[in-house]
């Protein structure tokens, strides 16, 4: 059994989600915030110095996009494990856990207060909304508020109601606590279809409640009459996550076109501050008023975070603004995906925070630039380094010889540079959100696998050619089946389907997962078959060095001969149904299974029995040209040497 040895954590960044500006130690506005981690954090940031006020680890936790600030305190509902937890007045850098709300809900993710102090919360999967009552800390399930709506996605508290945004399908419902009955509002005027749709953010300040529809990238925020039970206006273009309470003028501030911005919900006038956002993701993570002591902002200033962790200040007396760094730390990244680079590299792509890492192989030093959360990575015959990204599944096509300079993600590249990694194409268009997998077919064309956006089935297949720089999208080339595989040889993309859609909770029409055949040139599919009746994905495709098309469905290891069409060779490994990796080296093939276990496999002589070599709990393999294995473990990258 041979011993995995670590390169260390190659990934590391702020990622802060859920947010609000609520009194911290002392009893002054601060900036409050969960930074993304295991475990994560809920943070206090003075909003004058950058300081770090508190820094209390929710055990269990991965992170939260719920924070909300109540009269006893501050709270985070988590995902992870769905817990709400509360810091105290007093408390320093302990915030207490208080459990799990609802039986079975794995995700809280939105969170709110009312005029009571009763904290109020929703959920996923069961799309549930719940009440924590502090002073009897007892929670009380109001069940699943829209029919068939497994998202409860924003929540807001006004005139004794409770007010529910959902997704998949843009719903917003109010919910009587007394009676329990549920109204659903009308549907925006110009929102057109609600399907696929979610009220990412919904706020209720003062009488009017603002929900902005669409994703965390720019979207419309409609403003909802709460006494005339109307919607009077449209804001296009906002970008959320958080609007600041009204000021002494009834003004609310928010992020719209890439600028702070004061909105009169009396004139529906909107009017520039001159403090304006760079890069792709623009959102308030926290976003409120303080008082800050500091020159050129006299009373009261507009004070917020931003998602890498910096601050902003704005005075509306003044007009004196400025974005500033903070002191909250960076945390390890979970890897998503490896790749083999060049001579002595090897690539890692971050889940949720992203970010791409390019480690020696010889030292394990890294060198790390923020980024998009990278799904999938491919260095093709020509250097070039291919991401496959997500939301929108776009493609990027990175040149490490080259200075890096990605404005939508890393702003302040080297002056004068063009943008590096480029970005090839997205796919948001076409109802798709994940490039899940690549591959190199002939001529260099990239073959990219999908995985579709929002409550929806059916993946598809792009190529894209990078002489002509023109590329092809087909959905439903396995129908209903998103591609989590590819291969190519000889002019033929082989792909690997799962039956599996855009959300966990998107009823599959299939049991099993399929393997095609796709003929570049000619733009067609040759062939499909399911080759395990009883597994919904084909994780892994690989060419082996026997020429045949090798595929991992469940722990079900396969051989298919490409001409024939006929499974030759099969074998059981592990014993769980999860996904797996295939790594091809010139004689033998490497295969991961059940989380855990390598196995050495030698097509030329199937008749032996698979040999484990490795047994270490980790979640993505690849290769390298210089013969040895890498993986990693969370967000720690492992390398192992096959042979000896």
């Amino acid at each position: 059994m041979r011993d995995p040895v670590s390169l260390g954590v190659p990934l590391a960044d702020v990622l802060l989600l859920g947010g609000t500006v609520a009194p911290g130690p002392g009893g002054k506005p601060a900036l409050w915030n969960v930074s993304t981690g295991k475990p994560a954090y809920l943070n206090a940031i003075d909003p004058a110095t950058g300081e770090q006020l508190v820094s209390a680890p929710l055990t269990g936790a991965d992170g939260s996009w719920a924070v909300a600030a109540a009269p006893d305190g501050v709270y985070a509902g988590t995902y992870g494990n769905a817990h709400l937890y509360r810091w105290r007045p007093g408390g320093g850098d302990v915030a207490e856990d208080l459990g799990l709300p609802l039986a079975g809900q794995t995700f809280i993710w939105s969170l709110t207060s009312d005029a009571a102090g009763k904290i109020w919360g929703g959920t996923f999967p069961g799309g549930k909304v719940f009440r924590f009552d502090p002073a009897t800390r007892e929670y009380t399930d109001f069940g699943q508020v829209v029919a068939g709506q497994t998202y409860v996605r924003s929540i807001a508290c006004a005139g004794g109601k409770v007010y529910s945004g959902s997704y998949a399908a843009a719903h917003i419902a109010e919910l009587d606590p007394v009676t329990g009955s549920v109204t659903e509002l009308p549907k925006p005027p110009g929102l057109g279809s609600i399907e696929g749709k979610a009220v990412y953010d919904l706020d209720a300040l003062g009488g009017r409640l603002y929900a902005r529809i669409g994703s965390d990238l720019p979207g419309p925020l409609f403003v909802y009459d709460l006494a005339a039970r109307a919607w009077t206006d449209e804001i296009p273009d906002a970008h959320g996550l958080k609007i600041a309470p009204p000021d002494s003028g009834g003004g609310i501030h928010l992020i719209q076109r890439g600028e702070l911005r004061r909105y009169d919900p009396a004139t529906k006038q909107l009017t520039g501050t001159g403090l304006t956002l760079t890069g792709k993701v623009q959102n308030t993570r926290a976003i409120g008023w303080a008082e800050l002591g500091v020159a050129d902002y006299p009373g009261r200033s507009v004070v917020g975070t931003l998602w890498r962790g910096e601050m902003f200040r704005y005075n509306p007396t003044t007009g004196a603004h400025a974005i500033l760094d903070t002191k909250v730390r960076k945390e390890p990244i979970e890897i998503l995906a490896v790749a083999g680079g060049g001579r002595r590299t090897v690539y890692a792509g971050g889940f949720l925070n992203g970010g791409l890492g390019a480690v020696r192989t010889d030292t394990g030093a890294s060198s790390f630039h923020r980024f998009a959360q990278i799904e999938s990575i491919l260095q093709s015959s020509d250097g070039s380094v291919w991401l496959g990204v997500y939301p929108e599944s776009r493609l990027y096509r990175y040149w490490p010889d080259k200075p890096w300079n990605s404005p939508e993600y890393s702003p302040g590249g080297p002056p004068g540079t063009t943008p590096n990694p480029e970005l090839i194409f997205n796919l948001g268009s076409q109802l798709q959100a994940r490039s899940k997998c690549l591959a190199e077919a002939e001529d260099g064309k990239i073959a990219v696998g999908t995985v579709p956006s929002g409550d929806r089935l059916g993946g598809g297949l792009a190529i894209y050619d990078p002489s002509s720089r023109d590329w092809q999208f087909t959905r439903n080339v396995s129908q209903d089946q998103s591609l989590f595989a590819l291969a190519a040889y000889d002019g033929v993309v082989y792909g690997g389907g799962s039956v599996t859609g855009g959300l966990s909770t998107t009823p599959p029409t299939r049991k099993a997962g399929a393997v095609f055949a796709w003929d570049v040139d000619r733009g067609q599919k040759l062939w499909e078959f399911e080759p395990v009746s009883t597994e919904g994905t084909v994780s892994a495709l690989a060419i082996g060095p026997d020429r045949r098309l090798w595929g991992l469905a469940g722990h079900t290891l396969f051989a298919v001969d490409r001409q024939s069409q006929r499974i030759v060779h099969r074998y059981e490994l592990g014993t769980r149904s999860t996904g797996g990796s295939i790594v091809v080296s010139r004689s033998k093939l490497y295969v991961s299974v059940d989380g855990g276990l390598i196995y050495r496999i030698d097509p030329f002589a199937p008749h032996r029995d698979p040999v484990l070599i490795v047994a270490y709990p980790h979640r993505r393999l690849t290769g390298h040209q210089d013969g040895r294995l890498y993986f990693n473990r969370v967000a720690e990258l492992f390398v192992v040497d096959p042979r000896h």
